[in-house]
This record gives structure tokens, sequence and C-alpha cells, in this order.
């Protein structure tokens, strides 16, 4: 722990010698969490922690505050045109961190660029038929059929400079999947309020102020450096933080939430999280590959999926491991966000025997073997739940050989569908529930890796993009909800509750989707 303490601190005096010494102290907000950013090219992967990296450099036409409220960023207004038109008026006098003007010609490449087949945002900007440039400041959004939430979407599409783009031969987005590696891996140009200044995956990541930002008439923000270290081990975070290295923890072990907070140098921000944890099962496949059973898939049958539910104690989880810090799921889709149902919102109630019964039912009555992916960076507490369901299963005869991996091989596993039972965790890029239902148990979808297919629960989902009766959409979401829960491919585990760690005199402004926005961050004079 010391090692890493001494390190961060001669990394904090090298930069501060390194870099132009302002007339004042700087402003160096020093964070870090488990894991790191998977990319750079902000169209590459539809990542929490990525995105969080991003939105400090890249800006997209409609932005959130912390409490998630929209705002304009590159766009100032928008009208609808037509039901399937939108129209966009675009800030002027805005420049990107190179010094080359932002144009309508840079919204136009970009929304582009997000539809392409490298993207992992083309799900999200699938209504989108065509964006078009009318003049230098306007943009037209024509989507397929009318879309009650285009604007939730465009808030998920960073704009880049098409000019930098080809420059650096990244018109294209880095196929995360293929293992590509390009310029903007590394680097980045945006308009946002910090400049990429160094990036050392998995090591250190440095952004300075941009002195340039637009938003800082209305936004004047004193953070002059951010410096983020990745720290995956739980006890070396909590060190750094209380010997006065760290100003933020963005994932500080609840373990040591007290002995943080009774410090008195620190303070603990607390609330509920627009996310769900929860475990997949492989559907589809005609038999698992991590499985003794050969020549069909236990996972195929509804009583098998049904007992795997049953046997997961998700009171107990959210309870020891979460420490209370998590609300027991009984769905994907999270409180807080458009289409929520609290009464579908129940896990099956854990039921050991029961689930044994049907087993049996199933013809395993000596239950069968499968491999669980789990990631061991990526979600607060992951490996500890994964271990914990893995005992779980062990008691109904299902026997669980657990594969731990950082979340840079975990995900692009369950991206290229090499998985039969796996952990995942997904936030809400549009704070509406057609995301989770769209992305989780659409058959067209990356990141279904269920493979389950249900033509009337697809149907609902393509319906509800154009619905604008919002009632009406409402009673769809929740009977998509209801024939995704009762078909059992996913065991839904918790909705997290989020706890961040913050130095007294600096504030950082709590936000639900767990991406902080240090534009709004304030250090106390």
């Amino acid at each position: 722990m010391r090692i890493f303490a001494q390190g961060l601190i001669a990394a904090v005096a090298v930069l501060c010698v390194t870099a132009s010494v302002p007339a004042k102290a700087e402003n160096v907000l020093r964070w870090a969490s488990q894991g790191d950013a998977m990319t750079m090219d902000p169209h590459a992967q539809n990542e929490g922690q990525t995105r969080a990296f991003a939105q400090q450099v890249e800006e997209p036409l409609v932005s959130r505050r912390p409490d998630l409220t929209k705002v304009p960023s590159l766009a100032v207004s928008w009208r609808q045109v037509d039901p399937k038109t939108w129209e966009f008026k675009l800030r002027q006098g805005v420049r990107f961190h190179d010094g080359k003007p932002f144009s309508a010609d840079d919204v136009v490449f970009s929304f582009k660029r997000a539809m392409m087949p490298t993207s992992d945002f083309k799900e999200i900007v699938g209504t989108i038929a065509d964006v078009v440039a009318v003049d230098a400041a306007t943009v037209r959004i024509t989507t397929k059929a009318p879309d009650p939430i285009l604007l939730d979407a465009v808030y998920n599409v960073f704009i880049m400079s098409k000019a930098w783009a080809a420059e650096h031969g990244v018109n294209t987005p880095q196929d995360y999947g293929g293992g590509q590696e390009t310029y903007a891996v590394r680097h980045a140009n945006g308009t946002g309020p910090f400049i990429l200044e160094t990036r050392d995956p998995d090591v250190r990541t440095v952004m300075v102020k941009n002195p340039n930002w637009w938003g800082l008439k209305d936004n004047p923000h004193n953070v002059d450096r951010i410096i983020y270290t990745p720290v995956k081990n739980p006890a070396t975070r909590v060190a750094a933080l209380l010997s006065g290295e760290l100003d933020f923890l963005l994932d500080p072990p609840l373990q040591d939430l007290a002995r943080i907070e009774s410090s008195g140098q620190f303070q603990i921000q607390r609330a509920p999280a627009v996310w769900t944890i929860f475990l997949g099962m492989n559907t589809g496949s005609k038999e698992l590959a991590s499985s003794s059973v050969k020549g069909k898939n236990p996972f195929a049958d509804i009583r098998v999926r049904k007992a795997m539910n049953m046997a997961v104690d998700v009171n107990a989880i959210t309870q020891r491991i979460m420490r209370g810090l998590a609300q027991p799921a009984g769905t994907i889709v999270p409180p807080g966000v458009q289409g929520y149902d609290k009464s579908l919102d129940v896990h099956l109630p854990f039921d050991a025997d029961g689930a044994k019964k049907l087993l049996v039912e199933a013809g395993y009555p000596n239950g069968f073997d499968v491999r669980l992916d789990c990631p061991n960076d990526r979600y607060l507490n992951d490996e500890p739940i994964c271990q914990a369901v893995v005992g779980m299963l062990a008691r109904i005869g299902v026997k669980v050989t657990l594969d731990l991996k950082p979340r840079t091989i975990h995900l692009p596993k369950l991206q290229a569908k090499k998985t039969d039972f796996y952990m995942l965790g997904w936030g809400s890029d549009t704070m509406d529930a057609h995301n989770h239902l769209s992305f989780m148990a659409s058959p067209t979808s990356i990141w279904n890796e269920t493979g389950y297919v249900d033509q009337k629960l697809f149907d609902l989902i393509n319906g509800m993009e154009s619905e604008i009766d919002m009632a009406k959409r409402d009673g769809m979401i929740k009977e998509a909800s209801l024939r995704l829960r009762e078909a059992y491919s996913y065991v839904p585990l918790y909705h997290p509750m989020l706890a961040w760690a913050t130095r007294k005199g600096v504030t950082v402004p709590m936000v639900p989707d767990n991406l902080p926005y240090f534009s709004y961050v304030r250090f106390a004079p």
C-alpha cells in the first residue's frame, strides 16, 4: 500500500512540475475506482466507466445535469418539425480542443459513425433514418417512425471532429471485440470541459481544464487537473484515500464506509442508482459449451431457469454482502426510469427445496455443471457475490465453476456470445425502460447473451419505440417486462445504492447513473 502511495505522490509531483505553472496552486482532483475505461473512442463501448471518462472530454447535443435533467449542450435549442423530424440549432463559437471550429458537419459525421456496425451505440440510435446538415448551424434528424425518446438517445452520442478523425484514420469506431487498436483508443479531441493530456490504460489518465470551454461562463468550475488511478484492491483504495492521496473514491468498499466517515476528513454520499445487477442464462444454444450435459441445454427448459431463480437468495446477497446498500430485484428494469413498475419488482421467494423439485421434473435429479463468467473489477462486490451464488446453486445440485476475469476480458466475451451463464449490470442510457428491454431481450442485441426468443416480446419492444401515447406505451413496457420476468432467462439480483467518498472541501455532486460530471466539482476557496 505504501508503494502505491509513494508512486501516486511522485506522479502528482512530476505532473505539477512539468505542467505550466499557474498564477495560483492548482486544484488537482485525484480520484480512483477499481477499474479503468475500456477505450477513449466515444462510440466503441457503451460501458459505464468508459462513458464516465468520455463525458469529461466529449459532448453531445443534449446533456444532463447531475440530477439527470436534460439541458442544452452543443445544441442550444431543438424543435419537432413533424412527427419524424427533429431540428437542432447548434451552439456557435465552439471549438474542439485542437482549435478546429465545431459545425453541423461534425454532428452529421458523429451520428453516422455511431450508427456503424462496430459502434456499441448503434442500437441506441437504431430509430434514426438520416442526419443532415441544413446549414453550418442547423441539423435535422429524421427517424424511421415517431420516436418519443429521441432526445434521450441523442444524449448518448458524443460529437467528434470530422477533420480530426480523418487526420488520424478513425472515421469508423474501434472494433473493440476484434482487439483493434486505433489512435482514438488513447487520444481524444472533444469540445468538453477537460482536455485529455495523457492516457496510460490501467495505470493513469490525466485531464486538464479546457480554458476555452464554452460552458465556463455559466458553470465556472475550479478544477484545474484530474488524475485518475485505477486501484483494484479495495484495501489499497481505502488506504490511499485515508492517507490523503485521493480526493474522491467512486467505489469505497462497503465495509469501510463507517471507518471513512469517522476519520473526520471525508464524507460519504449515498443515493439509489438507476442500475440492476443480474445473472443471464444461455437458453438458445443446443447444448452448453461449459457443461458435461450433451445433446441438450438445461437452460432451454423453463423449469430449470425458474429453479435457478428460486435457488439464489437475493435477500442474503443484499443484506450480508451489500450490507443493506442494495434493493432485491425482481426485474432487470430499475426504479427511477420511465416505465418502471414496482408491482413487477418482486423476486421469486428463496426456496431451495422447491428448486430441487423443479430440477427433478426437468430431468436433472442430480443437477448439472456449468461455468459462471463473472467480472472481478466492474461492480462493487462482484467477486464475492458470484462466489456466494456458486454456494447457493450447489445446494440444489448445480455445480458451478467460477471464471473470474477483468472487465476488459469479461465484457467482450459476453458481446461475442461465448458464455453460458454470466453476471452483467445495466444502467439506463436513456432513463427509459425500453433501453433495458431492447438491449436485454431483443434477439439482435449484442448484449443479449441469453438467446431467448419471444416474438410477442420482440413486437412489444419494437412497438414502444414509436408509441407516442405515453400511457399506452407504459402499458406495453409493463407487458414486456412481465413476459421477460416470467421467462426466467435472467436472475435479477439487486438494484444497488451508490456510495461515494469525497474529501471535505471538495464537492462532487452525486449522479444516479454513477457517472460523475467533474465540471460540477468545486474546491472550497
